[in-house]
């Protein structure tokens, strides 16, 4: 007789439990309680990473390079840090917690279109008619999350709308889109028996269709609308319930709507899910009173966000397995216009990053004293990823392939940034 032993357990430690009538002793429901929370530990100490996405491009001179010396360099001061840098006096938070987390002063991406640099930024590739690259996180889903036989919740999750196209890696790999109160997005009904009732339909739709040698699509779309029938009994959809946290956790995020999506990160990475991306609420596209908007309500509202996220992953012993990156898809010019606000930028801009082994506390780059050049090596959103999938330990050499038969190297080939790898 075969013993079947816990994923993540040794068999020694486990037959441990059971010598000398130790599961007699401990009790069956002891026992078994034991179990899912070594189950747990073996979840949270799983890689993963949290994009929490601001989306408009945000101001990153006004955030993580302050230029005060410049006559565009903006009314903000600038705030020691627990890091080896400083930052924007609006984020007295982050500023405590910097001394785990980074920042890319040398971004210099080209693309200052939004649609095209929200393509770059997330995929590491520029847009091409003849292919569409996969989102990081549906290459994640594809490396690491087929690998979790135990997750039953998708893989890639986006919150707060949005997410990317998961291009030639198919459907499987798509995000699993909830909004900030962790429902799915567009379902046209919560009553779970008439949901069952349309996937039953579907699936004999599907079949028809995989049977008739066109059935590429259908299998994809078949797991997927497979996967969603599993979530309905699932125990682990209560990752999404951010309602359980308590009232003192909640604050410590901020308890806004921002602060609540990134405590649901935090409870998927707990339940093994490798990849989130957090869309966070506010407006970043600053053509206009630019200072106004980010003083009132952007940076108070990412200041305890963040840190509420990086303290906390910390403070579970989660943040050595997780890698954090918060950026837009470009920055926003040295110039202030005459409405004071800044446009579009992706020359030299800054992202913020660290957990998951990466190396805390660094400026990484450098930009000119206007913050028009960049004085150092500059990056590219490829060697962003692959530092994160470095630390994700997710192969570089791997290649995919697209639908057209062309090799497609992880995060475009990129260079991990030494400056960050441990």
């Amino acid at each position: 007789m075969s013993l079947l032993i816990p994923r993540g357990m040794s068999r020694r430690h486990f037959l441990s439990h059971l010598s000398a009538g130790g599961a007699a002793t401990l009790g069956a429901t002891h026992f078994l309680s034991h179990l899912e929370a070594h189950a747990e530990e073996v979840q949270k100490s799983q890689k993963a990473c949290i994009l929490v996405w601001l989306g408009g491009g945000a101001p990153t001179i006004d955030m993580w390079d302050l230029k005060p010396g410049s006559k565009n360099g903006g009314n903000f001061k600038p705030i020691s840090t627990a890091g080896d840098m400083q930052i924007c006096e609006h984020l007295p938070e982050v500023a405590k917690v910097m001394g785990d987390m980074s920042i890319v002063r040398s971004m210099s991406t080209r693309e200052a279109d939004h649609n095209r640099g929200t393509y770059f930024m997330h995929t590491g590739y520029v847009p091409n008619p003849t292919v569409v690259h996969p989102t990081f996180g549906s290459v994640v889903s594809y490396e690491l999350g087929t690998k979790r036989k135990e997750l039953q919740i998708p893989a890639f999750v986006s919150v707060g709308g949005g997410g990317m196209d998961p291009g030639f890696l198919g459907m499987a790999h798509a995000p699993f889109v909830v909004d900030a109160n962790g429902r799915i997005q567009n379902a046209e009904s919560s009553d779970p028996n008439r949901l069952n009732q349309r996937l039953t339909m579907l699936e004999a739709v599907e079949d028809s269709f995989i049977k008739s040698n066109r059935g590429d699509v259908g299998k994809a779309h078949k797991e997927v609308y497979q996967k969603a029938r599993d979530l309905m009994t699932s125990d682990q959809m209560a990752a999404f319930r951010v309602e359980q946290e308590t009232p003192e956790m909640r604050k410590s995020y901020g308890d806004t709507q921002f602060g609540n999506m990134l405590i649901m990160a935090r409870r998927l990475v707990e339940k093994g899910v490798p990849f989130i991306e957090v869309r966070n609420p506010n407006g970043w596209d600053l053509h206009n009173d630019v200072f106004d908007s980010l003083s009132r309500t952007n940076l108070p509202n990412l200041d305890k966000g963040l840190a509420g996220l990086v303290n906390d992953l910390k403070a579970r012993g989660m943040l050595e397995n997780t890698v954090v990156v918060c950026m837009g898809e470009f920055g926003r010019t040295p110039r202030i216009n005459q409405n004071v606000g800044r446009d579009h930028w992706a020359q030299t801009w800054s992202v913020f990053i660290g957990g998951g082994g990466l190396k805390g506390g660094r400026a990484i780059g450098a930009t000119d004293a206007d913050g028009l050049r960049i004085e150092s090596d500059a990056y590219l959103p490829s060697d962003l990823w692959a530092t994160v999938a470095s630390a994700l330990r997710i192969q570089l050499e791997t290649v995919h392939t697209s639908k057209n038969g062309r090799p497609m190297k992880i995060a475009n080939g990129g260079t991990p940034i030494k400056d960050l790898i441990g």
